[in-house]
């Protein structure tokens, strides 16, 4: 039996070979933290990154819509006067609540998912296109110029206020061009503003026989001010302060009145010249930065190509389509363009100094052990063997470190919201202005016409373009 240089025997025993991979994790625990930390941090960015720059693009597209305001960013679909002029069944009938909430399901289903709506934020119903004045004393007057109204009749306004005092408005009974008196109600807003309450009646001088009276039989607090629901019609929510243009500059309220949703045929007893609507507001929590030219293209498509002539032909071939989104969504094109490279050069020089970092690490640590590698080498191992011992090293270090890498990129981006659709955007709709220049008293204007459009209608408190 050989002896070993102590004078003891070699024994079975004492050929027990010793596991490498714990061996050195314990000879050297501080490479191997050190290790693990570079390739958690690593993991972590690389996991991190891309959904921050996805939520940092979505953010900058909702940012920019709600910044637009819902006048601007919400499709508008009105009928045209031909709508009626041209029909062959009798008016009232073309300003019913069926023809309104008929063609509003299937309006809101055909752009899909190309442009997604919001089906509660939407609404559709019967308006005076025209803003009659009130020439009532009692109502507030700033520089003695009388107040104008819309009549509204739009669906929805129960589910979407609370009734502070008084009832909603009722239909006459007979709803339609003969009628004498009509009731609606008002937003807290406007009762403030105007000095309207419950039991008021407000006056609309007709061209023929007596005026139109509107008694206000209760007040109504919109559950969302801002939203696209209050705040896509002028006037819907709030009254706007409106100035006269000449020589002497003069404020006066222009607000509205809803009436019941039943009651649309009775505007034709306004001169109003009523007209059938539908607003289509975009859904914000459904919008992506990276869809950018999908919905560019669907509104591009709503304004005049294929979904155009759906919409005529689901609702009527007289009827005009106006919106701002496509305004809106090439500003943020063009904000995106200017500032995409420097976003694109912060990531990749991100993971470019990532990736040098780990080749310094690896060389560093392959110069650190040249020694006892070359020892080895000089002792019979292989090139194989070397190859997997120091594998075995790095898999045992490295797999869950970026694993851990992995869940707390995760976890992180879970509370901040930055995984795609993992929070519904809020709709804090930007309070559109509040004073805009309109003529008094031959034409009254709910905004300034856009060089080179003409105006026959009311304009959006935005001064984005209505077709009427």
């Amino acid at each position: 039996m050989s002896e070993r240089p102590s004078g003891r025997p070699w024994t079975a025993a004492s050929r027990v070979t010793v596991p490498w991979v714990r061996t050195r994790l314990r000879t050297a625990p501080g490479a191997a933290a050190a290790l693990a930390l570079l390739v958690a941090v690593t993991a972590f960015l690389a996991a991190a990154l891309p959904a921050a720059l996805d939520r940092y693009d979505e953010d900058g597209m909702r940012r920019a819509l709600e910044a637009a305001g819902p006048a601007r960013a919400s499709v508008q679909i009105q009928t045209s006067d031909a709508d009626m002029y041209l029909s062959d069944g009798p008016w009232e009938d073309r300003l019913s609540r069926e023809q309104v909430e008929g063609p509003f399901a299937k309006l809101l289903a055909l752009p899909g998912r190309a442009l997604p709506l919001d089906a509660d934020q939407s609404s559709a119903g019967v308006r005076t296109t025209r803003a009659m004045k009130a020439p009532d004393p009692y109502l507030s007057q700033p520089d003695g110029v009388a107040p104008v109204f819309h009549l509204v009749a739009q669906g929805g306004v129960a589910e979407h206020s609370r009734l502070t005092r008084g009832r909603l408005p009722k239909a006459p009974e007979d709803p339609g061009p003969g009628a004498d008196s009509l009731e609606a109600a008002v937003t807290t807003e406007t009762a403030e503003k105007l000095n309207i309450r419950v039991g008021s009646v407000v006056h609309f001088p007709r061209a023929e026989g007596d005026p139109l009276a509107v008694r206000v039989t209760g007040l109504v607090a919109p559950r969302e001010p801002d939203g696209a629901y209050w705040s896509t019609l002028p006037g819907l929510g709030e009254p706007d302060l409106m100035v006269t243009q000449g020589p002497v500059p003069s404020q006066y309220w222009a607000g509205a009145l809803l009436v019941a949703p039943d009651a649309g045929p009775a505007l034709l007893a306004t001169p109003g010249a009523p007209a059938r609507y539908w607003t289509l507001a975009p859904d914000l929590s459904a919008v992506h930065g990276r869809d950018l030219e999908a919905l560019t293209s669907a509104v591009a498509s709503l304004e005049g190509g294929p979904l155009l002539e759906r919409i005529t032909a689901t609702v009527s071939p007289h009827l005009d389509v106006s919106t701002d989104l496509d305004d809106v969504l090439g500003g943020y094109a063009g904000l995106w363009s200017a500032i995409g490279p420097l976003v694109a050069v912060a990531a990749f020089g991100t993971g470019t100094v990532a990736v040098v970092v780990l080749c310094m690490a690896g060389g560093l640590a392959a110069e650190r052990r040249r020694a006892e590698l070359a020892l080895l080498r000089a002792r019979g191992a292989s090139l194989r063997g070397l190859a997997g011992r120091l594998l075995a090293e790095t898999v045992v270090v490295a797999v869950p470190a970026a694993a851990l890498g992995l869940l707390a990129a995760r976890h992180v981006a879970g509370d901040l919201g930055l995984t795609t659709g993992s929070r519904r955007a809020p709709s804090p709709w930007s309070p559109p202005s509040r004073c805009r220049c309109a003529p008094w008293p031959s034409t009254v204007r709910w905004g300034c016409t856009p060089p080179g459009r003409t105006w026959s209608g009311p304009v959006r408190p935005s001064g984005a373009w209505s077709p009427r």
